[in-house]
């Protein structure tokens, strides 16, 4: 018949056992272990009576409460290292002041890196998760002060605060679209030029980053504005605060767009369209006949100002890579093809720039071909920089290297269509819409600067540490903590989390 027995060690500790006895008079002892407090003696007699109920069948009666060999109840799960992470970052950020410690605000953005699903179904991520969850009333009562300008205004402020921009830093601009499952427009989802070529009702969202893609301001704009007029309004209301250089994409720039830019005092490095083969580079070939442009060779044009000009002397830059020639190229050669095969009368006439119309008469246009060919792999690049933003004479380098850094925006928006899930799938009202918008712009914020901490992807991080779970057992009167043990690199990406959070207290 075995029992559980304790007996008290030389050091004082309290040894567990399990006393296996037979009507022979015979016995085994079983050491367990030593406790040297309460609760370690409540979770070894706990082991110890599992042991003896080990492979013993057990009666389903039903009288409530666990059996004295069965498992100890589990009072609470938490994901505890993902979340400890998520809000030391949204702390560090400034979020949770700018926010006021508004507590459902910081669980709608903490579910939404988490897992990006509607307002209701973010109350059972966040019980999963460990966190006691507002009520779905509640967050409906909340949204509407997310969407209001103040709010954003002062979300956007610490995140400018935390980037610690000046003279020294360059801004970075661009756009997007969100799309909506319906075929009704309201004024402000409105069908309109989609980026992923849908024909639905969308909205156009504005993005302004620092250079490192760290997001600084979202604004949304009707679905069927033109990029280039969202633009302004964004830098108008970022530039109250700061006064910095602004890099956007060619698809932004209108003339209109760099006068306002410069009379607003910005400078701006912008990439631009070539139509027309430029004087430096047709000097060039004149000069070299036969020749290849080098692969990176930088032509330079000065734009002096006029004396009736209102603008600053700017100058422009073009850039060949081999790369890009290739790739333009190849896409001249499928289309002259494509209108050599339509004018022959074996295709039939599509869009095709190529293909030159004189009435009922069709031809390739070849002068148009040989321009094509000329500019295959330039690129334009002007600015209005007098000096870079540190004082130093202005280069190429600097102007060229500063305006693809482009590709960081881009990556912010990718991670917020996919991995933040940023469509307002569940939202109809332009109230809604910009709350849903907001909490994804400070879920962004978080989420760059998780990466920006472990080099893990925000996907990779959150699907590797919310298996990690802080767990409380309760082994009789007390309770006990236990945490699954980490594997090393997640320990380590943790680490860098955490010493970060302490560096900015």
């Amino acid at each position: 018949m075995p029992y559980v027995r304790t007996v008290k060690t030389a050091s004082g500790a309290t040894a567990v056992q399990v006393v296996w006895s037979s009507r022979r008079g015979s016995r085994q002892i079983e050491h367990l272990g030593s406790a040297h407090d309460e609760a370690e003696l409540e979770v070894l007699k706990a082991a110890a009576r599992q042991r003896i109920a080990a492979g013993q069948l057990e009666l389903g009666l039903a009288l409530g409460g666990a059996a004295p060999g069965g498992p100890l109840p589990i009072t609470s799960s938490r994901m505890g290292h993902l979340l400890d992470a998520l809000e030391h970052g949204y702390r560090v950020l400034g979020l949770e002041a700018a926010a006021g410690g508004d507590e459902v605000f910081r669980e709608l953005v903490l579910a939404r890196i988490i897992e990006p699903v509607s307002k209701l179904d973010s109350i059972r991520v966040l019980e999963e998760a460990g966190v006691a969850p507002a009520s779905y009333r509640t967050i409906e009562r909340r949204l509407p002060a997310y969407a209001e300008e103040a709010w954003r205004q002062r979300l956007s402020a610490a995140c400018a605060a935390h980037a610690r921009l000046g003279p020294a830093s360059l801004v970075l601009y661009d756009v997007s679209t969100l799309y909506f499952e319906t075929d009704q427009g309201d004024g402000f989802r409105e069908p309109g030029f989609s980026k992923e070529r849908r024909l639905e009702p969308q909205i156009t969202i504005g993005l302004l980053t620092g250079q490192d893609g760290f997001p600084l301001m979202i604004s949304a704009f009707e679905g069927n504005k033109a990029e280039t007029k969202t633009m302004l309004p964004v830098i108008r209301k970022f530039m109250a605060a700061h006064q910095l250089p602004v890099v956007a994409d060619a698809g932004m720039i209108s003339e209109a767009n760099q006068k306002a830019i410069e009379a607003a005092g910005l400078s701006f490095i912008l990439g631009m369209k070539v139509p027309d083969v430029p004087y430096q580079v047709d000097k060039w070939r004149r000069e070299h006949p036969g020749e290849d442009i080098p692969d990176g060779h930088v032509f330079t044009q000065p734009w002096p100002a006029g004396p009736k000009d209102s603008r600053r002397d700017q100058v422009i830059y073009y850039q060949f890579r081999a790369d890009r020639a290739r790739r333009a190229l190849r896409g001249i050669d499928e289309q002259v093809a494509k209108a050599a095969r339509a004018v022959a009368g074996l295709a039939p006439v599509k869009r095709n720039r190529f293909i030159a119309l004189d009435g009922a008469v069709k031809s390739v246009n070849r002068e148009l071909e040989a321009k094509a060919r000329t500019l295959a792999g330039i690129k334009g690049y002007v600015t209005n920089l007098t000096a870079c933003p540190d004082g130093t004479p202005v280069t190429a380098d600097f102007v060229i290297g500063s305006y693809h850094q482009l590709f960081e925006i881009e990556k912010s928006f990718r991670m917020s269509k996919s991995d933040l899930q940023a469509r307002p799938v569940y939202h109809r009202k332009r109230d809604s819409i910009e709350a849903h918008l907001t909490i994804v712009f400070a879920a962004l914020a978080v989420s760059r600067w998780i990466e920006a901490q472990t080099g893990w992807s925000i996907r990779k991080f959150v699907k590797t540490a919310r298996r990690y779970r802080t767990i409380q057992v309760q082994a009789g009167q007390h309770t006990i903590t236990a945490a699954d043990p980490l594997p090393d690199d997640l320990r380590e990406a943790l680490h860098a989390v955490n010493c970060a959070a302490k560096d900015a207290r």
